[in-house]
């Protein structure tokens, strides 16, 4: 479901919703504020530097908004016969150190030991 296809009214999903990106962001925001705030001082003696302190918080809050819409608009769902199926390769048999072809030492095709005996004259 695009936004396009979306029904007037109706809430937005989190991925389309520009409120998920924005917390994100305020949140590493607020972080490189106090943090620059607290280490750019220098010390309890010094005067807080507010400026660096808004300068790192405005940095931080504009790349981690990029990154976050970057991340949204990458998104693709999985096909939905991706989530259908018992799996792949479920044998917990080991593969043969043979390195011939299928059928070479035994093994049936794809590797792995045959359970039927070998009858050299079905060669």
């Amino acid at each position: 479901m695009t936004v396009a296809n979306q029904e007037p009214g109706a809430p937005r999903k989190l991925r389309t919703s520009v409120k998920g990106p924005l917390m994100f962001s305020a949140f590493w925001g607020v972080l490189a504020f106090l943090a620059v705030l607290i280490f750019a001082s220098g010390g309890s003696a010094r005067a807080p530097r507010f400026d660096l302190a808004f300068t790192g918080a405005g940095i931080a809050f504009i790349v981690s908004l990029v990154i976050a819409a970057m991340l949204s608009m990458s998104h693709k769902e999985n096909a939905d016969h991706l989530g259908k199926g018992s799996g792949v390769n479920l044998s917990s048999r080991k593969p043969s150190t043979g390195h011939g072809g299928p059928g070479h030492g035994g093994t049936s095709s794809g590797g792995f030991p045959s359970d039927e005996p070998e009858d050299p004259a079905a060669r």
